[in-house]
Parts: C-alpha cells; structure tokens; sequence
C-alpha cells in the first residue's frame, strides 16, 4: 500500500517491519531454531500482542526489534530504517521492574530521562512527575522501592520506560509475576495510557486472556522454531474487561487455536 493510498483511507504509517527474521542459538552442543521466517508489520500507534507457549521465540523477537540481539537473516526496520542496535526510539520494558533500590520512586524515574542530555535537572522532575501522576503514583515521589508492592513497583517501570517518550515500547511479559488482582489494576491502567499517549506497542505475553484483552492484534506463535501462525483482530471497545463474555469469545477462539497448532506439532515430533 503506497503512501498516498494509506492516506486516503486513513490508515497510519507503518512503524515496525520485521523482514523474514530467523534467529538460531547453539547451547552446550545443541542447535536452538529460535526463529524461522518471521515477518510481521506493526502500523503507528497500534498494540500488537505475541503469544504462545514458553520457548516459541517471542522474546527474542522483541528482543532483535529492540536491537538487543541480531538475527541471523533478514531484518527488522523502524520507520523504514534498518535496526542495528539499541535506539532511544525503542524502550524495553521486562518482567522484572529492573529498578535502583539505591534510588527513590522519583530518582527512578528521572534516571530514564538521562537519554535526553538536552533536559536540565529541572526539567527531567517535571517530565518524571508527570508520567508518575499518569500512572497514578504522584503521592510516592518520595517513597523508597523497598516500600512499594509487586504492582507498584511495575508502574515506577513503566513511567521510567516512557518517560523518554519513545517511539516504541516493548513489553516483555511485564506482569507475569504478578497476582490476579493487580494484574487487572494494570490491564485497565496500560489501556488508559494507551489511549493518551497512543505509543505503539509490542506486547509479549503466554496468557492468551491477557493478550486479547490488550491487543488491536494477538499474533499467534507455533512451537519452535517460531513462526507466525495466524492473526487475530480483536475489536472490541476500550477500556475491555477481562472478565467480559464478549473478550472470553475472543480468547476461546485464539486457544483453540494454540491448542490445534501445539498438536499439530507433538505429531510431526514423535
């Protein structure tokens, strides 16, 4: 579709295009098929969900967009340019809030903000101040990390991550360690921000309930070596409960397809 054409039906530019990516690792003399033939494009503003079993290759999929690893062949382009490395258009969030206990809720946060050298001190406060309030911890500028629960400590990681105000945020199974209760707290909180900020987002995760509760698209990974199995759209308004009949739909048909595809392949392997 060329530029004039997707302005005319207003679809937005394409963001990420991931290029027939495959990716192996060699591990105490055996050969890891991580990836084969990924591709995959990830229009501007859009949050796009990878699910599968664990060891399918999602997250070495974010992993190679982020820049954090390079695939054996093909490539991985953001805004039409090559990714080589890391790039502060790219911000990865993960499954542990990675945060400084030597710092507080503030400093945390602030410390993102150092790849904008071009910010004073002054400055980098009001910008962490104002994601803190977006995430809803305004009253715990000042609290220690050690202070704060599981669900508390996610949303310090994830007002650090788009503090810098990124192109891309990439979301590596980031409330995985989390109970049910704050996990829900969380998928109506990262839906309201998206909302706002409408950053585009690639969303790991092995919950397929979690995905189509997040995602404009839940894309389908196979057993290894991962591959791209099918795409689902899940159209539904926002904000989504992930207790809704009508999300349970979406998740009912996504698992039966997982299931399919898992069996699919204890066949060809035994």
């Amino acid at each position: 579709m060329n530029e004039l054409h997707r302005e005319l039906v207003n679809v937005p530019p394409v963001k990420l295009t991931v290029e027939n990516v495959s990716k192996t690792f060699h591990v105490r003399r055996q050969t890891v098929r991580a990836l084969e033939n990924v591709s995959l494009t990830v229009q501007e503003g859009e949050f796009v969900c990878l699910v599968g079993p664990s060891g399918c290759g999602k997250t070495t999929l974010l992993n190679i967009i982020a820049g954090l690893e390079q695939p054996d062949s093909g490539r991985v382009l953001a805004d039409g340019v090559p990714v080589t490395g890391p790039g502060r258009d790219r911000m990865v969030m993960f499954q542990e809030s990675a945060l400084f206990p030597w710092l507080d809720v503030l400093g945390n946060v602030m410390f993102g903000l150092k790849l904008k050298p071009n910010l004073r001190h002054a400055e980098r406060r009001e910008v962490a101040k104002f994601y803190l309030q977006l995430v809803g911890l305004e009253k715990f500028v000042d609290a220690n990390i050690h202070e704060l629960s599981g669900g508390m400590k996610q949303r310090v990681a994830l007002a650090r991550s788009l503090a810098p105000n990124p192109s891309v945020l990439l979301m590596d199974e980031p409330f995985g360690a989390l109970d049910a209760l704050t996990r829900e707290q969380l998928y109506g909180d990262i839906q309201r921000i998206w909302e706002k900020r409408r950053k585009t987002i690639v969303f790991v995760t092995h919950n397929v309930r979690e995905a189509a509760c997040l995602g404009d698209r839940v894309m389908l990974f196979s057993p290894r070596p991962g591959r791209i199995r099918e795409e689902f759209r899940v159209e539904l308004p926002r904000p989504r409960d992930i207790n809704s009949v009508e999300l349970a739909k979406h998740t009912a048909e996504i698992t039966r397809a997982l299931k399919q595809h898992l069996s699919s392949a204890a066949e060809v392997a035994e």
